[in-house]
């Protein structure tokens, strides 16, 4: 079973390696620079709206959808704000060095005005079910919306992204959480992997099952208390050793460019690997241009494609370039990042020096433990749903159950498998969803424009931050 393991193990790192990475390089930087240009930095320019809109400012109970605009952001974000943050970043420094951190903003930079794109035109194109519950993502909006450039390739492309999507759902949004989750019990409290996937494997069915306003409720509550918990405790580090804090950023700018020399547990890396981490950790942190969040976002009430994408735009500034960026500093600024540890234990490591000046070293494990468990947790919930969007568009409504089930089973296998073969898939089927989404983007550019004009055409028809 192990050679077996191996072998296939083998097989995807050779994949991503040579295809998979590569061809991700080529399209989301570039794609991303075409659609901050082509809209005009709309992320930054009118970041203020849209934080007016998530306030709920302009939510209408008439309004078509099932969630409003803070639920659909927060059940987006739980599916972002999870292992990536505090595994992941510690990942891309462990392969690709403080460099890679660089490449992580730039990804995430990019992936404000990638998840407006993409979520505009979600709730374009999304459907109405049968019970007026809604379903969307860029299978409806590459099925609809492509059709006329595309003819029949537009289904087929709609089919293979949704295939990537339940795919995806059981690596990046299960496996990769669960794995995270049982690795961080077992180092901090000994406790079994196989007790760890019987418990996560539970609970998450007992979620799932009631659909996207049951997975809103939870994740709405969740991602608010866990994103505080963890962002005070990783600023408390932080601030205690603020003298290291320009030396930090001074580190990742350099190495950013120039890979980054073997130092005490770190073995070294080229250029061409911070690079690729920095981009891979990025895009899995924030899933920009991957086209998860869309399925997400078109359940939300509203009658303007646009102002839901503005919305989703908010996503990658708070995943990436605020936690992601607290957790890079922390283990920075803390030495851990040369310790020689890997993935969950290098974070463990950096919140516990850190805290140690309160005297209180040990509860870093724990505040790790208790984050990673809540931000996976979340994460897995909301990916259920992003997945049960895809078996019901492939497979029609009475697959969903059976598809919930599948979920909770790997939930367990990602809970008692080796970090490297799961991770390695993970890697693997991010770019089975993100390259012909990308594609559908570039190709759907003048509608999003389009549709952005006619937006904030109608907002200058009114007195601005009021709507009749």
């Amino acid at each position: 079973m192990n050679e077996i393991l191996q072998s296939i193990d083998d097989a995807i790192v050779a994949y991503n390696d040579y295809v998979g990475g590569y061809a991700l390089l080529l399209l989301l930087i570039p794609t991303g620079i075409y659609f901050i240009i082509k809209l005009r930095f709309l992320n930054i320019t009118k970041l203020r709206h849209s934080i007016n809109i998530i306030s709920g400012r302009y939510d209408k109970a008439e309004d078509k959808g099932d969630i409003n605009h803070f639920k659909a952001l927060s059940t987006a974000l739980s599916a972002t704000v999870g292992t990536g943050n505090i595994v992941g970043v510690a990942l891309a420094i462990y392969f690709g060095g403080p460099g890679a951190v660089f490449w992580m903003w730039i990804t995430g930079f990019l992936g404000m005005i990638l998840k407006y794109t993409e979520c505009t035109l979600s709730n374009k194109y999304r459907q109405f079910n049968s019970d007026g519950t809604v379903s969307g993502g860029p299978m409806y909006y590459m099925e609809h919306g492509l059709k006329q450039k595309l003819g029949r390739f537009a289904k087929v492309l709609a089919v293979i992204f949704a295939i990537a999507t339940v795919v995806c759902s059981l690596g990046t949004g299960n496996m990769a959480q669960s794995n995270s989750i049982s690795d961080a019990l077992v180092t901090n409290y000994g406790i079994p992997v196989w007790a760890s996937g019987v418990m996560l494997t539970t609970l998450v069915l007992l979620v799932i099952v009631g659909g996207i306003k049951r997975i809103a409720e939870v994740t709405s509550r969740l991602v608010p208390f866990m994103a505080v918990l963890y962002v005070l405790s990783s600023l408390a580090v932080i601030l205690f050793n603020y003298n290291d804090v320009p030396q930090a950023f001074e580190l990742i700018f350099h190495d950013a460019f120039s890979g980054t020399a073997a130092a005490g547990g770190f073995v070294g890396s080229t250029f061409m690997m911070t690079l690729v981490w920095g981009v891979r950790r990025g895009l899995f942190s924030n899933e920009a241009g991957q086209g998860s969040a869309a399925i997400a976002h078109a359940a939300a009430k509203t009658k303007y494609p646009a102002r839901e994408g503005l919305v989703a735009s908010v996503g990658p500034l708070v995943d990436t370039l605020i936690i992601c960026t607290l957790t890079a500093l922390l283990i920075i600024v803390t030495g851990a990042w040369d310790s020689g540890e890997k993935g969950v234990g290098m974070t463990i490591i950096g919140l516990s020096k850190g805290l140690t000046r309160l005297g209180i070293e040990h509860t870093g494990r724990h505040i790790v433990g208790i984050g990673l468990l809540l931000f996976a947790f979340s994460t897995m919930i909301s990916w259920s749903y992003y997945g049960s969007r895809a078996a019901n568009y492939l497979l029609g409504e009475k697959y969903i159950k059976p598809y919930r089930y599948l979920f909770g089973l790997f939930v367990f296998l990602g809970s008692i498998w080796g970090i490297d073969l799961v991770w390695h898939f993970v890697d693997m089927v991010i770019t089975f969803m993100t390259i012909p989404n990308l594609i559908a983007l570039l190709l759907l550019g003048p509608v999003v424009v389009q549709e952005t004009k006619k937006y904030f055409r109608q907002m200058e028809k009114v007195k601005y931050g009021t709507e009749k």
